[in-house]
């Protein structure tokens, strides 16, 4: 009785925490994590120039933040999946918040490395909209996940849309340094937030389903040994690749062919504005059709609309165009992969398994964003780098086919 009244007690103290509260707070974190590590490559240039560095500088410090996200992830899921979700969305970010603050007043690779590198990237590890996915399929009636989930991913999005725009013209304006200031105290707005997407701790009780008792090294166990959590997991890799590839270095891409860098600002947020229509159609599609085949129609789409866009002269429509069809399928890989997740193996551990799976994700971000820089300032082109996107594109298209979606065969636990 012990665990269930931890569980059932914060619902029934908590009547203001509906699930209209807990979707739009957890939105809002959502939007607030995810919008300015989306506008950091507009950082690039103004800081390049002012201290002299090459392109593969910055690129290597975001790519030690995608890094360090995932590899952050699957630690800040586990802490939250035992002990409840605020305490790791608080810490997520102060983290978040400083990072900004000492990227604001890094002078020196080492001290852009740290702010925008380690700190940032654990932040977002804590504070990010993977941890609102998994609070949003614990706390919410199932009826009401599907879409919630979709919703949550296309929060991101909006705040993609909005910081964009936003960074370009506080950097236009009053600088890249104040720039970064404003975001940095905009991360504190989560920590009131998460009041509303908190999740209890969980104890063991003897009553417990065979899920519920299921340690987390057996979870794991479990999830590293069913072939379709792998298959998922290798197809993620392909999603953060290009995600953060784009993220980081198209402003930068369409600077060097002439555009200007507003254009580059309105890419990055039809990405976003599109992605809220993408992520919002995939949480509804998911609940009647096969997730595998939408995640491989997303992975090869993105496969053709990067072919299209290379393939012809850049112009300031075809960049936006780019820009509209990516953003249909930018964050829709989210809902279907923690939904399959939760599908295969409950909700128990549901943000460490989804966490792992960031870690692949985060680990193809790395090398997006460390491999763009260094092929630019070795070739002065970022061509190898978009061939090898459409290449992995379609491989994880292929990849996620075979996936069986079903829960995993659990053996129940006979009387004594």
């Amino acid at each position: 009785m012990s665990m269930q009244a931890s569980e059932l007690g914060p619902t029934r103290s908590s009547n203001w925490r509906t699930p209209a509260v807990i979707i739009l707070c957890g939105c809002a974190i959502g939007m607030l994590g995810f919008g300015p590590r989306s506008a950091l490559g507009f950082f690039v240039q103004p800081m390049s120039h002012e201290f002299a560095w090459g392109r593969d500088v910055f690129g290597l410090a975001i790519a030690f933040q995608n890094l360090l996200w995932g590899l952050g992830q699957p630690f800040a899921g586990a802490v939250a999946d035992r002990f409840g979700l605020f305490r790791v969305m608080c810490v997520g970010a102060l983290l978040y918040a400083g990072g900004l603050l000492l990227m604001r007043y890094s002078s020196t690779p080492m001290s852009l490395n740290i702010g925008a590198g380690v700190m940032v990237g654990f932040g977002l590890a804590g504070c990010s909209f993977n941890l609102v996915l998994s609070a949003f399929t614990k706390l919410l009636p199932a009826e009401k996940r599907g879409l919630a989930l979709g919703a949550g991913t296309a929060a991101g999005s909006l705040g993609q849309f909005l910081f964009a725009p936003i960074g370009v013209a506080l950097i236009d304006n009053f600088g890249w340094q104040q720039a970064l200031t404003v975001f940095g105290f905009l991360m504190l707005l989560i920590i009131p937030l998460a009041l509303a997407i908190s999740t209890p701790p969980v104890a063991s009780t003897a009553n417990a389903s065979p899920a519920d008792e299921q340690t987390i090294t057996r979870a794991l166990a479990e999830a590293f040994g069913h072939r379709s959590y792998v298959l998922l997991v290798l197809g993620f890799f392909t999603c953060g690749f290009q995600l953060a590839f784009i993220t980081v270095h198209l402003p930068a891409f369409l600077v060097d062919r002439g555009l200007s860098t507003q254009t580059g600002g309105w890419v990055i947020a039809a990405i976003g504005l599109f992605n809220i229509m993408g992520s919002l159609s995939v949480g509804y599609l998911q609940n009647s059709l096969p997730k595998r085949y939408i995640l491989s129609t997303i992975y090869f789409t993105r496969a053709l609309a990067t072919l299209a866009f290379i393939s012809f002269p850049i112009t300031p429509f075809s960049a936006i165009a780019f820009g509209a069809v990516s953003g249909l399928t930018w964050l829709s890989t989210v809902p279907p992969t923690s939904a399959l997740v939760a599908l295969m193996f409950g909700t128990r551990w549901l943000a460490t398994l989804y966490g792992f799976a960031f870690v692949s994700h985060q680990v193809g971000g790395f090398l997006g964003v460390w491999l763009g820089g260094i092929v630019f300032e070795k070739y002065g082109s970022y061509t190898p780098i978009w061939w090898l996107s459409i290449l992995f594109g379609v491989l994880s298209a292929l990849i996620n086919l075979p996936i069986v979606e079903k829960p995993v065969a659990r053996a129940v636990a006979q009387p004594a």
